[in-house]
């Protein structure tokens, strides 16, 4: 058998070094080469450390029943596992009969990394304290048993991968490589000659070559940590050499494509938002990389690696509420609820995405400053506290080891527990908007030509055609943070998404074309922002339809006014802008009523709602008809299952209740509009006032070519200027998107975006007695007159659709 060098021992009693070593007698080059294996098993054990977890009681709850359950599946993976020429598993085939890529051979190529994942489950039970199978012989036999299997069959140097890269170069090299850190001591030297053979094969050097293809951001780090564990595992110093310095192109800010940029976006996929599940898996890979090559030879120096540090509050933070993950940047995770070969029926959700990125973050900040890890420990536990749909602390689905560093915080005396943060966050880079008031949050998703509609993959999110079309989520501080967790993508109608305007036109599952390949052909879409609150507008294109549309949200307060105008369509069918469509669970007897007048609970219901002021419903919010506007409504029960939207999953039928409003344009809209205000939170009582405090919002534009509102008691004027014109009190000579806050102290921020990243000039006049202008980039001309204010910005094409800000002195 395989075992640690045989003088690590005198290592230990002399000191560690190759000094000592020397000193006692040993040549020089026996001196360094115990040392060197002694740097290899250091690895080896702080791996297996951050794999397995510390600092938890094994005889504690929650682990005693987790190591319990993990004894108990690794127990009947060793009784059902059964050797077979092109299985180890009867149910887990991987002799693939037409290898190639297509959907069948994703299947056979992923049954091989199930397999590895079987067996590290397996392995982990037999490292464990705890599991009840702990050093058990037989389940070492089966494991080694196991691996010589796949290495034979499937996984070695002369197999031709087919079906999915990724099972072939992380999926299955990842899970390999733990299990020969678990059981190093029980491999044989020919074992791990074998297995890092069959690495090298699948993951050669030239894989991270260049920063390119599927070989950058989350993927990048993924590939990183095999070469980094193929050196661990084989001894090779050039290999973990190689996998520090080739996540140094995953640390700087890009301006395209995958990556993290200045604004806080990340994207994966060339087009895909993905800070909760690509993001996710980037963070956790890099926090374990730092910790596992910390104080060793190869530590990570890179000083951009501070650019990882400083996304954690702004790029990851902005999208964690309560504990979930906003599923606007959850890409085509958001169909992975119930697998249909998950024997345990876990279901994942947005919940269940946050959490491990609240342990990431945990994992991170014991490389960061230490003011950087307080405050995030600070932020875990908060976000931990608050979530009361699915305490983290009883999430089934997470790791020991998450869940060790996560109790850690819990039991920390010494963190405070930090309140959700207010206020608003624009991502240009990936078409998203966050806006965060005491009580709630919101979310938007848009698209444009740099960001697709929506990604589906791999036979996953068939659906998600519309998530891009102005879809508005929200949660609220102590309700509703289930909405879109209990069963909502499997059960929602995805012609009626809360927040979009779309065409009832059927499109086929998967419409469009697999990882983001669609693109709407428009450049108006983003905002800007003050950090408060923001005017946000989206010029929308359908997929695979002649919709069009101008959409518009103006974040308050304690509202936001959601406006749409030049609304068209050729497409023969319905029209729709769905105002809410909320998820009330299995019974859906929420109580909803419009104008003061309750309507029924039972389902199925729905009417039409002519000359509707307001409506609320019960537990979740109000909704308000500036004016008046004919609304449909329906309360109906709705059945899915995840294999409707996800090839891998569940086939049971599930019903959900929805009550949903919306406003219908009809079948050949030519200049459609609507406006309603969504007010989160807010009781009948205080919904029913600001619908008779008319004066409170004034509309002052809603077309084809521009759309703005003022809300005088705010000193809140937002304007999106689709052509250049006069809206109000201002003036814009080219397309751009306003935000004006006047305060209480006498000045006034004056907020102002190229959504389009085109115009080479923009001249903005504000017909309001200004007396000075007291800050403005350098590349914004003021002039003050006795009666308004005329800003000229230079070339906004290079601001990538960022906030030009101007304070100014009202006279």
């Amino acid at each position: 058998m395989h075992s640690p060098w045989s003088r690590r021992a005198f290592l230990l009693t002399t000191g560690g070094s190759a000094l000592a070593l020397t000193a006692s007698g040993l040549p020089a080059d026996e001196a360094a080469a115990a040392e060197q294996a002694d740097a290899y098993e250091a690895l080896r054990t702080r791996w297996r450390t951050l794999l397995l977890g510390e600092g938890f009681s094994p005889t504690a709850e929650p682990f005693k029943s987790r190591l319990a359950e993990l004894g108990a599946t690794a127990r009947e993976l060793r009784a059902t596992m059964a050797p077979a020429t092109g299985s180890l598993w009867p149910d887990l085939s991987y002799a693939d009969p037409d290898p190639d890529t297509d959907q069948e051979s994703y299947g056979y190529s992923a049954n091989v990394v199930t397999g590895y994942s079987r067996l590290s489950t397996m392995a982990q039970a037999y490292r464990q304290e705890g599991t009840g199978l702990t050093g058990d012989a037989s389940l070492r036999t089966g494991i080694l048993q196991g691996l010589d299997h796949l290495y034979a069959e499937v996984y070695n140097e002369t197999q031709a991968h087919f079906g999915n890269w990724y099972s072939w170069q992380i999926g299955a090299p990842q899970a390999l490589l733990d299990i020969c850190v678990l059981m190093y001591d029980h491999l044989s030297a020919t074992q791990v000659t074998n297995y890092c053979r069959a690495v090298d094969h699948f993951v050669p050097d030239s894989a991270v070559g260049s920063y390119t293809g599927t070989s950058t951001g989350a993927n990048r780090v993924d590939l990183c940590r095999v070469l980094a564990l193929r050196g661990v595992v084989g001894a090779s110093a050039a290999k973990i050499a190689l996998a520090r310095d080739a996540l140094s192109p995953v640390f700087p800010y890009v301006t395209a494509g995958d990556g993290l940029y200045t604004d806080g976006s990340f994207i994966q996929h060339t087009t895909v938002p993905y800070t909760g599940s690509y993001g996710s898996v980037m963070l956790g890979g890099l926090g374990m990389l730092f910790s596992l090559l910390r104080g060793s030879d190869w530590e990570v120096t890179d000083a951009k690696k501070q650019i990882v540090f400083d996304a954690v509050e702004k790029a990851w933070a902005p999208f964690l509420y309560n504990g979930l993950v906003m599923d606007g940047v959850a890409g085509r995770a958001i169909s992975r609820g119930l697998s249909a070969s998950d024997t345990k029926r876990i279901q994942a959700d947005d919940h269940r995405r946050g959490h491990p990125i609240m342990s990431a973050v945990v994992l991170l900040g014991q490389g960061a400053s230490a003011a950087e890890n307080a405050r995030w420990r600070g932020l875990v536990k908060g976000w931990m506290r608050r979530d009361y749909y699915s305490p983290p602390l009883s999430d089934a689905s997470l790791g020991l080891t998450s869940l060790a560093r996560l109790q850690g915080v819990e039991d920390d005396a010494s963190v405070t527990a930090i309140a959700e943060p207010t206020g608003h966050r624009l991502f240009p880079n990936m078409a998203r908007a966050t806006h965060r008031r005491p009580g709630w949050a919101a979310s938007i998703s848009m698209s444009d030509p740099r960001i697709t509609y929506y990604e589906t993959g791999n036979g996953e999110n068939l659906r998600g055609w519309h998530t891009g079309a102005g879809m508005l989520y929200w949660w609220g501080d102590s309700y509703a943070n289930g909405q879109y967790s209990d069963a909502f993508w499997p059960t929602v109608d995805p012609y009626r998404l809360p927040g979009i305007t779309a065409s009832r036109k059927a499109l086929a599952d998967a419409a469009g074309g697999d990882w983001g390949a669609s693109l709407p052909d428009v450049r108006w879409v983003g905002g800007a922002s003050d950090g408060q609150r923001a005017a946000i507008g989206q010029y929308v294109k359908g997929l695979q339809s002649t919709l069009r549309a101008k959409k518009s949200w103006f974040c308050l307060d304690d509202a936001i006014v959601c406006l749409g105008a030049g609304i068209a369509c050729t497409d023969g069918a319905a029209v729709e802008t769905t105002v809410e469509n909320r998820n009330l669970g299995p019974t859906g007897t929420t109580s909803f009523q419009v104008d003061g007048a309750a309507k029924p609970t039972a389902s199925p219901w729905s009417a039409t709602l002519a000359g509707a002021k307001w409506a609320h419903i019960g537990g979740h919010g109000g909704y308000v008809f500036p004016g008046g506007a004919t609304v449909k409504a329906l309360r109906e029960e709705r059945t899915g299952r995840w294999s409707d939207i996800n090839k891998g999953g569940a086939t049971t039928a599930i019903a959900r209740t929805y009550l949903t409003m919306y406003v219908d344009h009809g079948t050949a809209p030519t200049n459609g509009t609507y406006a309603y205000v969504l007010m989160p939170g807010a009781s009948a009582a205080q919904t029913a006032a600001r619908s008779a405090a008319t004066g409170w919002l004034q509309i002052l534009a809603n077309s084809d070519s521009q759309q703005g509102v003022s809300v005088p008691s705010l000193g809140f004027t937002g304007v999106n200027f689709w052509f250049g014109g006069t809206v109000g009190k201002l003036t814009a000579s080219a397309p751009c998107s306003v935000q004006i806050s006047e305060r209480s102290d006498g000045t006034a921020v004056i907020c102002v975006s190229d959504p389009m990243r085109a115009q080479a000039s923009l001249t903005l006049t504000w017909s309001r007695a200004v007396a000075a202008v007291t800050a403005k980039p350098a590349t914004v001309t003021s002039a003050v007159t006795g009666a308004s204010l005329k800003l000229t910005f230079g070339d906004l094409s290079g601001t990538k659709g960022a906030t030009q800000r101007i304070t100014v002195r009202l006279g």
